[in-house]
């Protein structure tokens, strides 16, 4: 059987999956196994304190999960002591030497380029992979088909809004600011929430670097501005820098955070938002266009007081 993720293929024999023991080098790929319920496949995982999932939490106290290390440094003897089927992980190059390691030992190193994808329901569509290493392709055939209706019907429902508004993204750090390109993710969302990105016109898949000043000349009617920081209040994001004061959106528009769903180092929208593109939808399109879902309380997003 042959898997492909991104730049990586894998070859399986039959007698070898579905894997019933797994490490987790990465908190986002929690987010697809929660979604499928395996959380008991997990025997290991690292940097815990990123893992918001409550039931992983819980297999962690209990001693069910173990912590296997950091992205600074795996803990490569334990690894190999836990003897799992597989071990997930984005590819890190200065990694090598430890995955040689892990495979000469006879773990299966599957790498994985869920994050390089950046149309929202290919992102979710990693699911059926996990589906098929884990031996649960209906669940995950499912759960995929659930989530891509609910996304197209969202879809549909925000071209019903009455207006389009203009969208600002991110925030700056040090001197410069990361904007995301025109066929990024959070582009590709805010345009199928039926708002109008500034850099929409853009065509890079990656964040583009922008002094201030150069973001200022494009914010001229921006009504929105989401992905701003993990702030507590506006009042918080002008001390750290000041010049976001000289927007006008900061002074008469609506600023989000994507701190809804935060538990100290945890954040959900990177775990089981990477799954639930309907939901990450579902806030944009509560943001520009309130009155289409009158009841619904915001998922991961929060607007900044």
């Amino acid at each position: 059987m042959e898997l492909k993720s991104g730049n990586f293929t894998y070859n399986f024999q039959q007698n070898q999956i579905p894997f019933k023991k797994i490490i987790l080098l990465n908190a986002s790929m929690a987010g697809y196994i929660s979604e499928l319920n395996a959380e008991n496949l997990i025997i290991g995982v690292s940097s815990p304190e990123y893992i918001y999932s409550e039931k992983i939490q819980k297999l962690l106290k209990e001693g069910k999960i173990q912590n296997v290390g950091s992205d600074q440094k795996y803990d490569v003897e334990k690894i190999i002591s836990m003897k799992p089927d597989a071990i997930f992980t984005n590819h890190i190059a200065s990694f090598d030497n430890t995955y040689e390691l892990l495979k000469n030992n006879g773990i299966q190193v599957i790498f994985l380029d869920e994050y390089m994808e950046q149309q929202p329901l290919e992102k979710t569509a990693y699911i059926k992979l996990f589906g098929e290493f884990l031996g649960k392709e209906k669940e995950a055939e499912a759960k995929y088909l659930e989530v891509e209706k609910n996304y197209n019907d969202l879809k549909q429902l925000a071209l019903t809004g009455k207006d389009k508004p203009v969208v600002l993204a991110n925030e700056m750090y040090g001197n410069i600011w990361y904007l995301p390109g025109g066929n990024t993710s959070v582009a590709h969302y805010i345009a199928d929430a039926n708002a109008a990105y500034i850099m929409k016109d853009n065509k890079d898949e990656k964040a583009l670097t922008m002094s201030f000043e150069e973001v200022f000349a494009k914010t001229n009617g921006v009504q929105y501005w989401v992905n701003a920081g993990s702030y507590t209040s506006k009042k918080e994001m002008q001390k750290v820098n000041a010049l976001y004061g000289k927007l006008e959106v900061f002074n008469k528009g609506k600023i989000y955070t994507l701190s809804g769903k935060e538990k100290q180092r945890a954040n959900d929208f990177f775990e089981s938002g990477v799954v639930r593109a309907d939901w990450i939808l579902k806030d944009y399109i509560k943001i520009f266009h309130p009155e289409l879902l009158p009841d619904y309380q915001l998922t991961y997003m929060k607007e900044l007081q």
